[in-house]
């Protein structure tokens, strides 16, 4: 969930899917001062995380990201396009769009023995769901934006549910040597599976303010590196480096931007990953793609995109030249699939990215959920749209 921007189903409606659109509401006053109110009655108040106070705060200020005392994007960038909030409502209500999958969706589930084999390139990944992906760089394992529990909100009772349960058990995972983070919205950083990874002793790479989150669920603050973007740091051989994207913060109303959001860049001695976090389309990709590229493997948000907030998150075809001007050679779209966040097709984001990526001649893989994947093995476009709908 991203308050301000993102539906939440706060019923939960048997019946079609009209009554479940019905359900939910998109507003966004309504929504933050609801997730609050939501986080209060249900005892998950923690959850909105902590306040960016003292010496965090100092180093915040001192951030070329903040302005006006708040994190920005350069240039400036609106949340939402004007005349959004009736556009909003009017999607909720009488939208058509097949916003939840309406069969099992295929998945592979996976054990902790699975990956005692390391993989035969040296590079392997496995998508969770959603932003969530177990990256496997170098001998060195990373988690990114990981989330299993089963909502998307600071509420085990209201919010965006799982189309699916995650492949793998929490403690089924593999020993993990970073968690990384790309921005604080509740689909990206889930307080339950951030103290279940820190309970098996996970340090955490988080973008500045992020800490504070952190730090009220109480985790220590050795597993925490906060970092501003083009900061780095060298893990088993592995640098990961945090970089630009367009996008915003904020687990609350009062909180807006006070965290900032990042891609990352992570390259070991033999490959690198481009892994972009959430973010609309913007000419740091070129930036990126020229001071680090080029990468074996791109990880691009390609879900959550509407005309209401068309600045902030991007629609597949521009996850496609995102791809392009990082220079990755095979690019895994990331972000959908696996609730229900926008008005588009749950499947829409997976056939448009590849249908637009082989108009251009790009490599793309769309792994089912817990499927292991080593990017050089990959070849052209998907060979299995396991995604469309049974009729």
């Amino acid at each position: 969930m991203e308050i301000g921007n993102t539906s939440v189903d706060l019923v939960e409606v048997s019946g079609s899917l009209k009554k479940r659109r019905v359900a939910g509401i998109t507003v966004t006053a309504v929504l933050g001062a609801g997730a609050v109110t939501v986080a209060r009655s249900t005892g998950w108040f923690r959850s909105l995380g902590g306040r960016v106070s003292g010496e965090r705060l100092d180093r915040a200020r001192r951030s070329p990201q903040w302005a006006g005392g708040r994190f920005e994007n350069s240039p400036a960038t609106p949340t939402l396009a004007p005349g959004s909030l009736s556009a909003m409502l009017r999607m909720q209500v009488c939208g058509e769009q097949v916003r939840y999958a309406r069969h099992p969706i295929p998945m592979e589930t996976r054990k902790r023995v699975d990956y005692d084999r390391p993989p035969e390139s040296g590079l392997r990944v496995t998508w969770m769901g959603h932003s969530s992906v177990l990256l496997e760089i170098d001998s060195l394992r990373v988690l990114t934006d990981p989330v299993w529990s089963e909502r998307v909100s600071p509420s085990s009772l209201a919010g965006p549910k799982r189309f699916f349960g995650p492949p793998i058990p929490l403690a089924e995972l593999p020993s993990i040597d970073a968690v990384v983070i790309s921005h604080d919205h509740y689909d990206h950083l889930d307080m339950a599976t951030v103290k279940a990874l820190s309970a098996r002793g996970a340090p955490f790479l988080v973008p500045l303010g992020v800490g504070a989150h952190l730090e009220k669920w109480g985790i220590p603050a050795a597993e925490v590196r906060e970092l501003d973007w083009n900061e780095h740091v060298l893990l088993g051989g592995v640098t990961l480096t945090a970089t630009p994207a367009r996008h915003f913060s904020g687990r609350g109303v009062t909180n807006g931007n006070s965290t900032l959001w990042s891609s990352w860049v992570i390259k070991g001695p033999r490959h690198r990953v481009f892994f972009c976090g959430d973010s609309g389309f913007f000419d740091g990709f070129a930036d990126i793609g020229r001071d680090h590229g080029p990468f074996d493997l791109t990880l691009v948000s390609s879900g959550a995109y509407a005309s209401t907030w068309p600045l902030i998150h991007m629609t597949p075809e521009d996850v496609v030249q995102a791809h392009v001007d990082v220079r990755g050679q095979v690019l895994l779209p990331i972000h959908w699939g696996t609730f229900n966040l926008a008005f588009h097709d749950w499947n829409e984001p997976a056939e448009r990215a590849s249908l637009a990526a082989a108009e251009r001649g790009v490599s793309i893989v769309v792994p089912r959920p817990g499927q292991m994947v080593e990017p050089s093995h990959v070849a052209g476009s998907p060979r299995e749209p396991w995604w469309r709908e049974r009729l």
